[in-house]
Protein backbone atom coordinates (compact mmCIF):
# COMPACT_ATOMS: atom_id res chain seq x y z
CA UNK A 1 0.00 0.00 0.00
CA UNK A 2 0.88 3.52 -0.62
CA UNK A 3 0.21 6.53 0.80
CA UNK A 4 1.11 9.84 -0.19
CA UNK A 5 0.73 12.68 2.46
CA UNK A 6 0.97 16.42 3.01
CA UNK A 7 0.49 20.10 2.48
CA UNK A 8 0.24 22.87 -0.31
CA UNK A 9 0.25 26.15 0.35
CA UNK A 10 -1.52 28.52 -2.16
CA UNK A 11 -2.51 32.11 -1.48
CA UNK A 12 -5.28 32.14 1.61
CA UNK A 13 -7.59 34.70 -0.74
CA UNK A 14 -7.42 31.85 -3.77
CA UNK A 15 -7.37 28.63 -1.34
CA UNK A 16 -11.42 28.39 -1.97
CA UNK A 17 -10.92 28.60 -5.64
CA UNK A 18 -8.00 25.98 -6.03
CA UNK A 19 -9.61 23.74 -4.00
CA UNK A 20 -13.58 24.40 -6.72
CA UNK A 21 -10.95 23.36 -9.00
CA UNK A 22 -9.71 20.01 -7.85
CA UNK A 23 -13.19 18.64 -7.37
CA UNK A 24 -13.09 16.49 -10.76
CA UNK A 25 -9.14 15.04 -9.71
CA UNK A 26 -10.20 13.98 -6.24
CA UNK A 27 -13.72 12.04 -8.08
CA UNK A 28 -11.56 10.89 -11.00
CA UNK A 29 -8.97 9.61 -8.39
CA UNK A 30 -11.92 8.00 -6.13
CA UNK A 31 -12.66 6.00 -9.24
CA UNK A 32 -9.37 4.63 -10.05
CA UNK A 33 -8.50 1.47 -10.04
CA UNK A 34 -6.44 1.02 -7.02
CA UNK A 35 -7.54 3.95 -5.21
CA UNK A 36 -8.68 3.43 -1.48
CA UNK A 37 -9.41 7.13 -0.53
CA UNK A 38 -8.10 10.59 -2.01
CA UNK A 39 -8.92 13.91 -0.22
CA UNK A 40 -7.71 17.43 -0.48
CA UNK A 41 -8.97 19.77 2.59
CA UNK A 42 -9.00 23.19 3.52
CA UNK A 43 -6.70 23.29 6.99
CA UNK A 44 -8.61 24.55 10.11
CA UNK A 45 -5.48 26.29 11.08
CA UNK A 46 -3.84 27.98 7.97
CA UNK A 47 -5.21 29.78 5.95
CA UNK A 48 -3.60 29.02 2.77
CA UNK A 49 -2.84 25.19 3.89
CA UNK A 50 -4.54 22.37 1.85
CA UNK A 51 -4.30 19.13 3.47
CA UNK A 52 -3.14 16.43 1.46
CA UNK A 53 -3.94 12.12 1.69
CA UNK A 54 -4.07 9.64 -0.96
CA UNK A 55 -4.44 5.92 -0.23
CA UNK A 56 -3.27 3.44 -3.14
CA UNK A 57 -3.27 -0.31 -3.09
CA UNK A 58 0.37 -0.42 -4.85
CA UNK A 59 3.00 2.12 -6.56
CA UNK A 60 1.89 0.75 -9.83
CA UNK A 61 -2.38 1.68 -9.45
CA UNK A 62 -0.97 5.14 -8.31
CA UNK A 63 1.32 5.82 -10.87
CA UNK A 64 -1.11 4.67 -13.70
CA UNK A 65 -3.18 7.86 -12.03
CA UNK A 66 -0.72 9.97 -11.49
CA UNK A 67 0.43 10.93 -15.03
CA UNK A 68 1.87 14.53 -15.19
CA UNK A 69 0.57 15.94 -12.23
CA UNK A 70 -1.10 19.41 -11.51
CA UNK A 71 -2.60 21.42 -14.27
CA UNK A 72 -0.10 24.33 -15.14
CA UNK A 73 -2.76 27.06 -13.13
CA UNK A 74 -2.75 24.23 -10.13
CA UNK A 75 1.19 24.15 -10.39
CA UNK A 76 1.21 28.31 -10.85
CA UNK A 77 -0.98 28.75 -7.20
CA UNK A 78 1.07 26.50 -5.36
CA UNK A 79 3.68 28.38 -3.73
CA UNK A 80 5.05 25.87 -1.31
CA UNK A 81 4.65 22.08 -0.43
CA UNK A 82 5.51 19.21 1.44
CA UNK A 83 4.07 15.95 0.58
CA UNK A 84 5.86 12.36 0.55
CA UNK A 85 5.40 8.94 -0.88
CA UNK A 86 5.13 6.40 1.97
CA UNK A 87 5.11 2.73 1.15
CA UNK A 88 3.50 0.54 3.49
CA UNK A 89 4.35 -3.14 4.92
CA UNK A 90 1.89 -3.70 7.39
CA UNK A 91 -1.89 -2.60 8.25
CA UNK A 92 -3.74 -3.24 11.65
CA UNK A 93 -6.87 -1.68 13.70
CA UNK A 94 -6.16 1.95 14.82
Amino acid sequence: MIIVSGWLRVDPDARDDYLKGCVSVVEQARAASGCLDFTLGADLVEAGRINVYERWESEETLEVFRGSGPSDDQSVAIRDADVARYQISEVGPA
